[in-house]
């Protein structure tokens, strides 16, 4: 055991990190974490669109249904507005009150065991006999950097850095509601989002609507407000007044960096590149992530062996999401999705996106 103040400090309280840091807690292990943020609902880059196996976890078992709603649907929208309703039997998909669940999961910590520290940033760590001394901040056995796309303990300690990014946008309408609040409504569009996509849902609190785009040298913010003007209409999303909330904020879509670890170092998350190149979901995946090195940690503290790469479980190598990232990157055009958006074969490619297997289409003028 660590003589010192802790066996693991994990930097950023998000889902890896917190996922974590839970596995640790339940192991009965001494550990921190930090945030820069004081409250771990403000300044937030995540969307809290989950995936119904993120709900599976034991990080959200018990999540508050007040601050969740169920999307049983999808309704995908070609650039000129046609669209498709896809669904899969059994499956949904949940937005969250995103600050509201960020808090909670912050209580869920404190709860567990976990020594959460806000306001508290990573500025430098040194190498002491037996790990790592930071300070104003105290000792460590092992440092987990889960500190998301730009991570300042990835820039400190030579690790992988994430390269390549979407640059998105959210706004919150509190009290907003759609025409369809049970779908999750996507918008192809080279115009609006080149190398992504826009999306509006329903929330707990009112609508959410984004955008993204691919990020590149001199690319500018995405439009965000031209795009409700064209799309709103269709949704049934009225807005007269500016949004209550506003999200931005990059997000990893070239895969798993390397290396992800080194020095006792590690790397989760957003941070490790553990983002889906297509969808850009890094929830259920992060949970995943977070939860794999917490056990990783946990063995190698009571065995004295540190951790390899070989004791986490593999992240997946995404091969046919990067290809399909970078025909997005370098073929995405119009007009073949508003001719072939209710084709067998783009309906198929949409549900195995969606849904990882066949669901259920139907054309929707």
């Amino acid at each position: 055991m660590h003589n010192g103040n802790h066996d693991v400090i994990v930097v950023g309280a998000g889902f890896a990190g917190l996922a974590c840091a839970r596995e640790l807690a339940r192991a009965g292990k001494r550990v921190c974490v930090l945030d820069r943020k004081r409250d771990l609902g403000e300044r937030l880059h995540t969307t809290g669109i989950l995936v119904q196996e993120a709900l599976a976890d034991p990080l959200l078992a018990d999540l508050p249904a007040a601050i969740r709603h169920a999307v049983p649907a999808v309704k995908l929208y070609a650039p000129g507005l046609e669209n498709i309703e896809l669904a899969a039997p059994g499956y949904r998909f949940h937005t969250t009150d995103t600050p509201a669940l960020m808090r909670w999961l912050g209580e869920q910590a404190l709860e567990a065991g976990v020594e959460l520290r806000l306001s508290c940033a990573f500025r430098e760590a040194r190498a002491i006999a037996d790990g790592w001394q930071l300070p104003g901040i105290g000792q460590c056995r092992y440092l987990v950097g889960a500190d998301g796309a730009r991570s300042k303990v990835a820039a400190y300690f030579g690790l992988g850095r994430v390269r390549e990014f979407l640059y998105g946008v959210e706004h919150e309408y509190d009290g907003a509601g759609l025409h369809r609040p049970d779908a999750l409504h996507c918008f192809i569009s080279r115009r609006w989002a080149p190398g992504y996509i826009g999306w509006i849902a329903q929330t707990p609190r009112g609508v959410q609507a984004g955008l993204a785009l691919r990020m590149r040298p001199g690319t500018r913010p995405p439009d965000l407000a031209g795009f409700l003007d064209h799309v709103a209409p269709v949704v049934g999303l009225s807005r007269p007044r500016p949004p209550d909330s506003v999200r931005a904020g990059l997000i990893p879509c070239g895969g798993p960096v390397h290396p992800r670890l080194r020095h006792d170092v590690l790397l989760a998350g957003d941070a490790a590149g553990v983002v889906s190149p297509v969808t850009a979901g890094g929830i259920h995946s992060g949970l995943r992530h977070g939860a794999d090195i917490g056990r990783a940690l946990v063995q190698a503290l009571e065995s004295g062996i540190a951790p390899q790469v070989s004791t986490i479980r593999a992240i997946p190598a995404w091969r046919r999401k990067r290809a399909l990232r970078w025909a997005f990157d370098h073929l995405q055009w119009d007009w073949p999705f508003d001719l072939l958006l209710a084709s067998p074969p783009l309906r198929r490619m949409a549900e195995q996106i969606y849904f990882h297997r066949r669901g259920q289409a139907s054309a929707a003028a």
